[in-house]
């Protein structure tokens, strides 16, 4: 297989703008920095997630621990797109697809960034409250940073899930993350259940957890 996603199509307009050259840097660098510093200060007033009730947004992501090497394909499959291919159609061992990922049972998903601190530490808590909900999957997607340094961490924590590459902050974008650890809970088949914005205290993240497996 190729060692580059066959990316990147666009999504519905209305989930996403592509901006070209000095722009797209210029506004990558002012995401980098802004979730870097509401992480830093606590603040969270901004950062909301996805309406809870509404699809997710389908992604196929590269991932970290693999050779592949791309942006994150967002082309949703409602699109009606006829010369690329949705990501939900994107299949492959270097691949997080998000259909997949909750195809048949609820999952969560954790937006962190690269480095050490409390978006990691909070996903090791998402990944251990999970362990008694065998019918849960968790997933992690982490926002721009380095790649080796990604690795380094996931290593060191040793993550056994899938941890996805958002190289250039596109998929954090229409996931409204302004902040991270952000944690969107989705129900089998893809739909938002909850999303949590910064630290969950244990009871908080069992309780969202326990929803998941009950009653669609």
């Amino acid at each position: 297989m190729s060692d580059r996603l066959p990316i990147k199509p666009g999504p519905p307009a209305a989930a996403k703008t592509r901006l070209p050259g000095i722009f797209l840097v210029a506004a990558l660098i002012l995401l980098i920095a802004y979730v870097t510093y509401n992480t830093a200060t606590g603040e969270r007033g901004s950062s909301t997630g996805p309406a809870v009730g509404t699809p997710m947004v389908q992604f196929a992501a590269p991932l970290v621990n693999s050779a592949l090497v791309g942006d994150v394909n967002v082309t949703q499959r409602s699109a009606g797109a006829t010369t690329a291919r949705a990501a939900c159609d994107l299949s492959s061992p270097a691949i997080l697809n998000s259909c997949q990922l909750v195809k048949r049972q609820p999952a969560a998903l954790v937006f962190i960034n690269s480095a050490e601190g409390r978006c990691a530490d909070t996903l090791d808590r998402v990944i251990a409250a999970a362990a008694k909900y065998p019918g849960i999957r968790v997933a992690g997607i982490v926002i721009a940073g380095d790649r080796a340094e990604a690795r380094r961490l996931a290593a060191s924590h040793r993550w056994k899930i899938p941890l996805g590459e958002d190289r250039d902050g596109a998929l954090a974008n229409l996931y409204g993350v302004a902040v991270c650890p952000q944690t969107v809970y989705l129900r089998a088949g893809g739909v938002v259940d909850a999303v949590s914005v910064g630290e969950s205290d244990p009871s908080a993240l069992d309780a969202r957890l326990s929803a998941l497996i009950g009653p669609n």
